[in-house]
């Protein structure tokens, strides 16, 4: 499967969710009219095909999908939320440097890690 792909309502649950059991999923909720979101998606779709299987990047278009907005509590955009063993454990909002999304994915891809390797894992408040 892609490194990243499109999301909606009907196969939420399978490509975020589920494969969350296997891969980290950054999930990323933007819309076409934002402006932080045309410059945040292009920086994590670098960043997906940089790290190479590390993590998959969801990506959700709020308008055409304002049910997963909502259910997520998406109440600006970009909201990013990364999900991992079926449960979103982080999150953050808007435009960010690239040395915050390294930190962010590193940490993020460990926890995941240490999650697999307990068997499950705490949500982190986000």
């Amino acid at each position: 499967m892609d490194l990243s792909y499109d999301v909606e309502e009907a196969n939420f649950e399978e490509l975020v969710v589920a494969r969350s059991h296997d891969v980290p999923v950054l999930l990323d909720i933007s819309a076409e009219w934002c402006s932080p979101c045309r410059v945040l998606t292009p920086m994590l779709e670098k960043l997906v095909k940089e790290y190479n299987g590390k993590f998959v990047l969801a990506n959700v278009d709020a308008d055409e999908n304002m049910r997963i907005a909502g259910r997520h509590q998406a109440k600006g955009f970009p909201t990013v939320i990364a999900y991992s063993h079926g449960q979103g454990i982080d999150r953050f909002h808007s435009v960010q440097t690239e040395g915050f999304l390294r930190r962010f994915l590193d940490s993020f891809i460990e926890r995941h890690a240490a999650g697999s390797a307990a068997g499950k894992m705490a949500p982190h408040p986000a």
